[in-house]
Order: structure tokens, then sequence, then C-alpha cells
């Protein structure tokens, strides 16, 4: 079973801190003068920061010089900073916990893959910084999803090819770049939405240990196809 390596994304995965960004893009398009709404938010799920900043402003038809843009990332970032520096382990989310336990007695590594640079930070306060065997976030990547490249230095940081990493995403942006990775794609969230993704759970808690032993015998025969 150790041939088998998970990928997990964070926001909306382990974590909900959407609504963090939400509450600190929304003041910043509020001094700019426009609406943002929650539904504008769901744009921005999975996505780099900068690339969050670039939508919003479309969502505003607001133009800056690239010195305003650094002013108003720093100020978004401290914004939220404020917000993740209170989180505490009751913010993980539902079936998180018990799917991390139920891996580690598989004997499954598991990686985390998010675009937040604030991701290490985020599991510290949480207290699952160090049941991570790695962490790729915003900082260790130039490409944002639905590029692959988070997920394939995920995969090397399991030391396993992409076709054996399992990816758990809550954003479509995230299942393409599984999806072009070659890795198996679990969607957490609306089906909807999300129905590119190989399986579908509403949340972590429909995650049970026999679904997980009966994925890794799915693709550990498939693996021996690429042998």
């Amino acid at each position: 079973m150790n041939k088998i390596g998970v990928i997990f994304d964070l926001d909306g995965v382990i974590v909900d801190t959407a609504k963090y960004h939400f509450l600190a893009w929304k003041e910043l398009a509020d001094d700019l003068g426009f609406e943002f709404t929650e539904v504008h938010n769901e744009l921005l799920k999975g996505v780099s920061r900068v690339r969050s900043l670039e939508i919003l402003l479309d969502i505003g038809n607001v133009k800056l010089s690239e010195d305003k843009k650094q002013q108003f990332l720093i100020s978004k970032n401290e914004e939220y900073l404020k917000y993740i520096t209170k989180m505490g382990p009751e913010e993980i989310l539902p079936g998180a916990s018990e799917l991390l336990d139920t891996l580690d007695e598989l004997g499954i590594q598991y990686v985390l893959g998010s675009a937040s640079k604030n991701a290490p930070l985020i599991l510290k306060q949480v207290n699952l910084f160090e049941r991570f065997v790695g962490i790729v976030d915003g900082n260790s990547v130039s490409k944002a999803k639905p590029d692959p490249e988070v997920f394939l230095i995920g995969a090397k940081k399991l030391n396993l090819q992409p076709e054996q990493c399992i990816v758990f995403e809550d954003a479509i942006a995230g299942v393409e770049a599984a999806n072009t990775a070659n890795m198996i794609s679990i969607g957490i969230g609306d089906k909807k939405i999300l129905h590119k993704a190989d399986y579908n759970f509403t949340d972590l808690t429909g995650i049970t240990s026999s679904f997980i032993k009966a994925l890794i015998e799915t693709k550990e025969k498939k693996n021996k196809v690429y042998r």
C-alpha cells in the first residue's frame, strides 16, 4: 500500500478559509467602491493571490498600476492574516482528521498541494502541520492551477509517479490540474461544479476506509499497466 500517495488541497478540503478570503477581498472591493459578493468569491477558489486580484479588479472594472496592485496584495494579505492567526483545531472540516487517521493506519503518506502562501501557518494553527510529509504552497510554484505544477511537485515529495497519486480538491481548477497530471481526482463539494472529478463527495465524512482500500486496489491494478 506504500505505492500510493495522497495530495490534499487545503482551503475547502482540510479547513474552510474561503470565508476569511471573502471578508478580506470584500474589504478591498469596498475601498475601491464596488460590490464583491460570495458568488464572485467562488471565482477565486483554487486561484493564486495575484490572479485573484486580477479577477476582482475585472469584476469592478478597475485599472491599477503594478505598484498599486502590489500594495493592495500586501494589505489584503495583512487583513487575511488577522483572521487566520485566530484559527484553531475546531476549524478543521468534518471528516478531515478521521481521513488522515485512516491514511496513517493504512501506511499511506500524504502531502499538501495548495495555492495558499499561508498554508504552513494555517496547518500550524489547527495542529496538523506535523502530520504532512511535505507541503507545496504558493511559495513553491510559478504556475497556478489548473496547471498541474503544484501536484507534480507533490508527487516528487511523496517519491511517487503522478499516476500513483490521489488528489482531494474542492475547486474545478484543482480537479483539472489533477486530471492533467494523470492523478485520480476526488472532488469535495458540489458535484455539478466538480463533475470532471473521477469521484465526488459532499465532504470528507463520506470517505470511508473501505473506499480508500478499494481505490488503492483499483489504482495498483492500473499502475501495473505502466510498468
